[in-house]
C-alpha cells in the first residue's frame, strides 16, 4: 500500500512524511526479528569472532538495502529533489531505531557488555540490526 496523501502545486501526488505512527511501526517491526535472532548463541559468537571490517560491511549492506527498499517503495515513481529530506529521515530512523531496539534487547539479556567490551557489544548489535531493520521496513510498509 502506497503512502501517498498530499498533492503538490501541479496536482501530482507526493510522498507522505515520516510520522509518529511510522516510528512505532519501525520499533515494533525491529523487535519482531531482534528477539529470536538476538537470543541465539550463534549471533553472540559471530559478534566475538568476526573482524570489524566484516561488521562494517554488514552495516553498509544494511544501509544499502534500507535505502534501496525505501527508494523503490516510496520514491521511484514520484521522486523530486525536495523528497531527499524525507528519504534520508526514513532511512536513518529505520536503521537507528532498529539499532536502539536491538541494543536495548541485547543489554537486557546481558549480551551487550557496553562498559567492559564495547566493541563486542557494538558488533553483536550491528549483526542483529541487519535482519531487524529489514523487518522494520516491512512493518512500516503495511498499513
Amino acid at each position: 500500500m502506497k503512502k501517498m496523501e498530499k498533492k503538490d502545486s501541479i496536482g501530482k501526488e507526493i510522498l507522505r512524511e515520516f510520522e509518529k505512527k511510522d516510528v512505532i511501526e519501525v520499533l515494533v517491526g525491529a523487535s519482531i526479528l531482534a528477539i529470536p535472532v538476538g537470543f541465539t548463541e550463534e549471533t553472540w559468537r559471530l559478534g566475538e569472532s568476526l573482524p570489524i571490517s566484516n561488521i562494517l560491511g554488514i552495516l553498509i549492506l544494511s544501509l544499502a538495502f534500507i535505502s534501496a527498499f525505501v527508494y523503490y517503495q516510496y520514491h521511484h515513481k514520484h521522486y523530486h529533489p525536495h523528497h531527499a529530506k524525507e528519504f534520508s529521515k526514513r532511512v536513518a530512523f529505520t536503521y537507528l531505531g532498529s539499532f536502539l531496539v536491538v541494543a536495548l534487547m541485547l543489554t537486557l539479556i546481558q549480551q551487550a557488555p557496553w562498559s567492559t567490551e564495547t566493541v563486542i557489544a557494538l558488533k553483536r548489535t550491528v549483526l542483529v540490526t541487519f535482519p531487524a531493520s529489514m523487518i522494520a521496513l516491512v512493518a512500516d510498509m503495511f498499513k
